[in-house]
């Protein structure tokens, strides 16, 4: 491929401008949908992990609770047992014996009574906050589907478009050495507004509006060198250029927004 000319990359750099700042106005189109929806979908993880662990430890004490009324119904069968054999000792060690078992499985009776309060006591907690993630976790998701649908309306209607463009910009960027490139890249992601490429008017910059000098004024006109903006870096181009760019490409900023 022969190598460009001045004159064919200023043409070239303020088309694939023109042709950026189209992709800005869809990217400004989904606004912060795209991050919205990944925050969302992230919180969304995290509240059904917590909900599951929480959904887990409730039962965990459910279990908890039925093994120590388990134990109380075992316990209480003992007891009646030991009543029972009571009535035939031959002894008083056997006797003794007998009072010290139903002593301990009264103690273990007790023992899981307790156990039994403090765990209702806990689920009750624990189900309190279940209940609490569950609602945000059910508002996550609604909001989610609402950011979702808004979000695939926006790309329904600029996909397509979204597409050419971006091809447009890479064929823009073909011959173009890489460290113009760089630079082109560098400046529009120092700029809110994107503006890489400028044209002069009244004088002065397009992008920062400080005066050019007429000297560079001219240097510009006569395309033989690439020229930037001794105040903001942006490279500068004069008003033939943009008429001979603007009647290749087609601004469809408008039927965007409009759609």
């Amino acid at each position: 491929m022969a190598e460009l000319t001045i004159a064919e990359k200023l043409k070239q750099l303020y088309e694939l401008q023109l042709v950026d700042s189209q992709i800005d106005e869809i990217e400004v189109l989904k606004g912060e949908l795209p991050m919205e929806v990944s925050d969302l979908e992230d919180d969304i993880a995290g509240l059904e992990t917590r909900v599951s662990r929480l959904d887990n430890n409730v039962k965990e004490l459910e279990d908890d609770i039925n093994k120590h009324q388990g134990n109380i119904k075992e316990s209480e069968s003992l007891i009646l047992r030991y009543k029972t054999q009571m009535d035939n000792v031959k002894n008083n060690r056997e006797y003794e014996a007998l009072t010290k078992e139903i002593e301990m499985q009264t103690l273990e009776i007790q023992l899981s009574e307790k156990r039994i309060k403090q765990g209702k006591l806990d689920i009750e907690a624990k189900k309190e906050t279940l209940y609490a993630n569950q609602e945000k976790l059910a508002k996550k998701q609604k909001d989610l589907e609402n950011k979702r649908i808004e979000l695939s309306q926006i790309i329904a209607r600029t996909e397509k478009e979204e597409d050419r463009l971006r091809k447009r910009s890479d064929q823009a960027r073909i011959g173009i050495e890489d460290r113009l490139m760089l630079a082109y890249d560098k400046i529009r992601t120092s700029y809110r507004n994107g503006l890489a490429v400028v044209t002069i008017a009244r004088d002065a910059c397009g992008g920062c509006f400080n005066m050019i000098p007429p000297q560079m004024q001219l240097e510009i006109a006569q395309r033989k060198k690439i020229v930037a903006c001794e105040h903001c870096g942006r490279i500068l181009v004069d008003e033939s250029i943009v008429d001979e760019v603007k009647q290749s490409v087609d601004i469809t900023e408008s039927s965007l927004l409009d759609d």
